[in-house]
């Protein structure tokens, strides 16, 4: 009951024009982010983050605003999977094994409204959850000392590679740079400067969106650069047929137990970090196949192959917010993008922001609710306005990319030094890319690498040097073990599952020839 209670006051902070309107723009963005391919949702929040700061807005303006992008951009993966079997981003690669055989049969608009159905069922149910799963998360709170945060922020390292990461080691190597980074600047402590070598600029440290800008923006920048004149990523012409736009209510109706099952599903894939919606949208598909697929349809045009794992990654990216909002370790790549905002807008995380903020946390959650309805309605009637957008071509496209990070970079800190730092960062991620090192977790090092750092500090003071601290209580020994499983299931049980994941990519290939 107190939770909804707070969400009606979330209601009334969401409900302004201010509001609304940055919720309505964040969807539509959002959506043209998520649809146009290789941008998907984490280079979409980090575009536009300069944006939010360009505008003056308040944490909670700016908030509602990017994580509708998020949720718009979840939305969007969907449409150039059905459309041209181009994966909008990798939880959209399953909506291509059926939802683009319904285009080729002349269903494409039929597919698109049902996944934006199945896609509003999944946000929509996963908010619910984390009205109510969230602030339970809170009443941990208490039990915290340095030495469980210390435990919680290495639970988040060890976890973040996922299940299917491609190499753990690299996504450890990944995390121990972005904390390397974080050790830039002066020492809270001692005051002493830490590889700043002899700059003045660096005496501060690395503005962490600097960094985010840089690595995930501008490094797609350079990916183009790199490709320019192959064709790749150009536009390609739908030569498929849309069909009916509205799905008929008896195809509703068989979809609904598959869409409310895999809701599910994705929801905890979510809440899990490390899982993230790539997972939450396989396991989805791979479930309701073993489940439904008595005739051998999924694969071929079923509808409920395009409803599952469209449910299944909505859900689970609203169950990424629930470890982000309530214990500050973000459950996938976006949330940890979301979270460098909520660090820039000097609100902490963590167990103690629903009471310390609880008008950002729960105008948040309520615009969350708005956005998806507002995208259920937009979705379905600008079907024909998305197939155009796809057909921008890259190279008129990155250029704005580049010209809005460095206007919106330069417009926050008004430093050309930041500019350089960004270019350098856009570098970095650009060979980390085609290294196949993955950029959260550098991310995630830079945004936790200092507290971190502090917490182990402050249990070092508290014991007089005893390491002993860091398993002086139930719930600290508990992290550990987390933390410890986490490192080593993916080892053990990745291979398998992502060969399944090839396999499914395999099928797709084969459609495409």
């Amino acid at each position: 009951m107190e939770s909804l209670n707070s969400l009606l006051h979330g209601f009334a902070v969401a409900l302004t024009w201010q509001h609304v309107f940055l919720a309505l723009m964040g969807c539509f963005l959002g959506t043209i982010i998520g649809a146009l391919p290789g941008l998907g949702p984490s280079n979409g929040v980090a575009i536009l983050i300069p944006l939010a700061f360009t505008l003056g807005l308040p944490p909670t303006a700016a908030m509602i605003l990017l994580t509708s992008v998020y949720y718009g951009a979840m939305y969007g993966g969907r449409i150039s999977s059905i459309l041209l079997n181009i994966p909008g981003d990798e939880p959209a690669l399953m909506t291509t094994l059926d939802g683009y055989p319904m285009a080729q049969q002349g269903r494409a608009g039929e597919a698109l409204s049902l996944s934006g159905v199945a896609s509003f069922v999944g946000a929509f149910l996963a908010t619910w959850g984390l009205v109510f799963l969230a602030p339970q998360l809170v009443k941990v709170a208490l039990l915290f000392g340095p030495a469980e945060y210390f435990a919680l922020f290495t639970l988040a390292f060890a976890t973040l590679g996922g299940i299917t990461s491609k190499n753990q080691a690299k996504a450890a190597f990944a995390a121990a740079l972005g904390i390397m980074i974080a050790m830039v600047g002066v020492d809270g402590q001692t005051g002493v400067p830490r590889f700043a070598f002899g700059g003045v600029h660096l005496y501060d440290g690395i503005d962490f969106l600097v960094a985010i800008v840089g690595l995930f923006a501008l490094s797609e920048v350079f990916l183009f650069l790199e490709h320019r004149g192959d064709g790749t990523g150009e536009g390609k012409s739908s030569s498929v047929g849309i069909g009916r736009i509205t799905p008929s209510w008896k195809l509703l109706k068989s979809c609904t137990p598959t869409m409310l099952r895999t809701s599910f599903i994705g929801f905890i894939a979510g809440v899990l970090p490390g899982a993230g919606a790539s997972l939450g949208s396989f396991i989805s598909y791979s479930i309701e196949k073993k489940l439904v697929d008595k005739e051998g349809t999924f694969g071929t045009g079923d509808p409920r192959g395009v409803a599952a794992p469209e449910a299944g990654n909505n859900a689970a990216a609203g169950g990424a917010l629930v470890p982000m909002l309530a214990l500050g370790v973000p459950g996938s790549g976006t949330t940890a993008v979301l979270l460098a905002m909520l660090l820039a807008l000097n609100i902490t995380p963590g167990p103690l922001l629903f009471i310390s903020n609880p008008d950002v946390v729960w105008g948040l959650i309520a615009a969350l609710f708005l956005g998806n309805f507002m995208l259920l309605a937009m979705n379905i009637p600008m079907v024909g306005l998305f197939v155009r957008v796809l057909l921008i071509p890259p190279r008129i496209l990155m250029p704005i990319v580049a010209m809005i990070s460095f206007v919106g970079i330069y417009g926050i800190s008004g430093s050309t030094f930041d500019l350089m730092v960004m270019i350098v960062f856009g570098l970095m991620g650009w060979v980390l890319r085609k290294l196949d090192v993955p950029l959260v977790p550098v991310i995630l090092g830079i945004l936790l690498g200092n507290n971190m750092e502090d917490n182990l500090r402050r249990a070092m003071t508290i014991s007089d040097g005893d390491w002993s601290i860091l398993l002086g209580s139930p719930l600290a020994i508990g992290l550990w073990l987390v933390s410890i499983i986490g490192f080593i299931l993916p080892i053990l049980l990745g291979g398998l599952i992502r060969r399944r994941m090839r396999m499914r990519r395999d099928e797709v290939g084969a459609v495409q020839d």
